[in-house]
This record gives structure tokens, sequence and C-alpha cells, in this order.
């Protein structure tokens, strides 16, 4: 282990927060049971806090259990969209990652695109759909095929590819099930990456490979053909010029700590942000543990270097 003794006393004792109330609420669960054990091997006096769960009112979780500092797992809206974080800064408690501003605009998807477009980045034209859409208007628009998206979901939950216009409404709809806000995103042939932040410096590129059309819930934490390839087929300078893009995305945000960011290569060989991830999963199947890993990052080791850039405050 890297760390000294008196560098894991001054965390404290440390509030693993997992769970919630989203559709995200088992990967949580699985990805806060991983961390609570690497922090453990650590020697980090950690617990498990389980929000939301049965029965239970999260602030008053957060009022009445003693922890010095905490470590954030709850994926989705209620925990990884600002809420979450903006308790903790009201009762004055060290936490992991982005404050509650680039939480809240990180889990909009549509915001997220909205401020990247404004400071000049990369990526794909979209549109706002609602009941009244004019859904052939909008898919002539932006071209088929197109992906639709619950603005406020992760783990690709509510996600479809669509090729029609009629087929457009219903993906509208079945994301609508998941967030009263729903974006349809031009579809980008080409390869797809994603990069994990780990305070301030972009981690190795990924490059996702599935057999299915997109990379799906399924193919993320279930299938076991999904390949996550370090050998990229990018040159050295493209793979560089990915991270330096990711790092500048990540900022433009605000985020914080660590995060990752999904994105693809156009066919005009152009990278183009999809989304970001204020509290990646942590499971066996997760993304960022595999980055740091190649940078010769235990998993142990990873969750105390998350944990020692926990923040207090906005700023």
């Amino acid at each position: 282990m890297r760390y000294q003794l008196n560098e894991i006393k001054s965390l404290g004792r440390v509030a693993v927060i997992m769970g919630g109330n989203s559709a995200e609420r088992e990967v949580s669960l699985r990805s806060g049971a991983e961390v609570l054990k690497g922090l453990l091997e650590a020697g980090v006096d950690a617990f498990a806090l389980d929000l939301t769960g049965e029965g239970a009112n999260p602030l008053s979780q957060l009022i009445e259990t003693e922890f010095d500092r905490a470590f954030l797992i709850v994926h989705g809206p209620g925990g990884e969209d600002g809420q979450l974080q903006g308790a903790l800064e009201l009762i004055n408690k060290p936490y992991t990652g982005s404050g509650v501003a680039a939480s809240a605009v990180g889990m909009d998807k549509m915001r997220t695109k909205q401020l990247w477009i404004g400071a000049g980045l990369p990526t794909p034209g979209y549109a706002s759909l609602c009941p009244d859409s004019d859904f052939a208007q909008i898919a002539e628009d932006l071209g088929l095929p197109l992906m639709v998206k619950p603005a406020n979901e992760g783990s690709s939950i509510g996600m479809s590819r669509v090729t029609s216009a009629e087929q457009l409404e219903k993906a509208f709809q079945e994301a609508s099930r998941y967030d009263s806000r729903v974006i349809a995103e031009q579809w980008v042939n080409g390869p797809e990456f994603t990069v994990a932040m780990l305070n301030g410096r972009a981690l190795p590129v990924i490059r996702l490979v599935t057999s299915h059309a997109f990379y799906d819930f399924d193919a993320k934490y279930q299938a076991n053909d999904t390949q996550y390839l370090f050998d990229t087929g990018l040159t050295a300078e493209q793979v560089e010029a990915m991270q330096r893009l990711v790092e500048e995305a990540f900022a433009v945000i605000g985020c914080q700590g660590w995060g990752r960011i999904d994105l693809m290569m156009d066919e005009a060989g152009q990278f183009q942000l999809l989304e970001v991830n204020t509290a990646p999963g942590m499971t066996d199947h997760s993304l960022v543990p595999m980055a740091a890993k190649a940078t010769g990052l235990s998993f142990s080791e990873l969750c105390v270097e998350i944990l020692l850039g926990s923040k207090s405050s906005e700023c």
C-alpha cells in the first residue's frame, strides 16, 4: 500500500453512502459494497450507509449518523444530481466527487450538452422531446438513426436507438417513464470510448466494443462478450488529444475529484462528447477501476485516492 498510516488515519470515520431510490439503486448497492471492501482493506475506518432504504429518511440518516467524511456512490437522481451534495454541504461534511452545481449539471444530459456547445466543444446535435413534439420533423432535422435518452438517468436506462419517426415517438414514451425530460441525439457512426478522470488527470483511454446496438445496460453490467480495449486503434497523438478534450470538458462542467466522460469518434475522425458521469460505477464490470489498474492502482488504492480528493465546499 502506497499510503502512510497517518494519511489513512486523517480520513477519520468514512460513510460509504450508497443505495438511493433511483432506477440505479441495485447498481449503487453493488458499487458501494465493493468500495467499502476496498476501503476496509486499506485500513480506513469505513462503514456502509444505505440511503432511502425501506422506511428510511435520508436527511435524518445523514444528521444522526456519526461520520467525518463521505464516499458518495449513490447513482442517479437524488444522489448524483446535487441533492445529496447540498445536504452534506449544509452539515459541513466533506465528500467525494463534484460539488452541488457541477453534479446538478452533469446529471442533466441536455444542460451538459448546452454548456459544451457554449464552450465550443464537440457534441452530437440534439432536440428536446415532449408529448406534442413533431417527431417526423425532428427526425428530418437531425437525421436518422437517433439515440433517445432520459435527460436525468444513467446506466443507459431508458435509452433506445431509433430508425424512424414512428420509433422515435415510442422511444420517447419509454424514456419518459424514467424522466419528464427526454432528448433525441444524433447517432454517431464510429467507435465508442470512455475516459476516467482522477484528481485532475485523465486516465488511460478505453475503447468499448459490444455486440449490442449500443453500450446499453445489459452490455455494461451483464453481458460477458463486451470488450474493454486499451489497444484503442488510435495513434498516440489521437489518444492525447482525446484526454485533453476530456479534461477540458470535465472542467467546463465544473467537475472535481473523479468521474468519467463517454465519447465517440465520428466518420470524419472528430471526437464527439456524449455525457459526463460524476459518480461512476465501481462494480466488477466498471470502467474507472479498469483504467486505474492500467496505471498501477489497485482497487483499494483507487478508493483511497478518490477519498483523499474529497471536498467540503463548492470552491
